[in-house]
């Protein structure tokens, strides 16, 4: 979940510890794929879609002179809890580039019970055929109900599973169930 509302609640990661994930996300992502040559970073909407432009920028500092595809992906209409939950007017997808043969790096926010994943990953097919798909998260809070593990992790956070993670440029806050369901009396 991603919102730039106020904020109250544990602030887990400072501006500042996310800039420093980041930038480990970036050199892990080099590394694992000897360079950034057929790796494409795509955001998915609306929380990855900053964490991608700041990966691609850490790996832009980290590898002068390199060029990083990048691009962004809505899933909306690929949900399979979309009776489940609010529908969010939908965001645009950019995709500019074949997938086909290249790497592709998924980046999200907050990865919880992998469904918006499951999702993002049959609306690439739409792009081409991936050689591969790997998954950067800035936060693993758990409670997976799908067999999706991220390979980049800005910070493993665990929390209960009604508790509320909000993450934007200036920290991740979780605000314990308790504290959720206060708020709505």
């Amino acid at each position: 979940m991603s919102s730039a509302g106020t904020q109250s609640g544990a602030v887990v990661l400072t501006a500042q510890d996310i800039n420093r994930a980041i930038t480990r996300i970036a050199h892990e992502i080099l590394e694992r794929n000897r360079g950034i040559n057929n790796v494409v970073l795509v955001g998915m909407q609306r929380g990855g879609v900053w964490i991608a432009d700041a990966i691609k920028a850490a790996v832009e500092r980290v590898e002068p002179g390199s060029t990083v595809g990048a691009g962004s992906i809505d899933v909306s209409m690929y949900r399979d809890d979309i009776g489940l939950r609010p529908v969010v007017p939908a965001a645009a997808t950019n995709i500019s580039v074949d997938l086909s043969g290249r790497t592709v790096v998924l980046v999200d926010d907050v990865l919880f019970t992998g469904r918006t994943v499951r999702a993002a990953l049959e609306a690439l097919n739409d792009y081409g055929r991936p050689r591969a798909v790997q998954l950067a998260v800035l936060v693993d809070r758990g409670h997976r109900e799908l067999p999706i593990r991220p390979d980049y992790v800005g910070k493993n956070i665990p929390t209960h599973f009604d508790d509320e993670v909000l993450v934007n440029e200036s920290g991740v806050v979780v605000t314990l169930a308790q504290q959720v369901e206060e708020k709505v009396s």
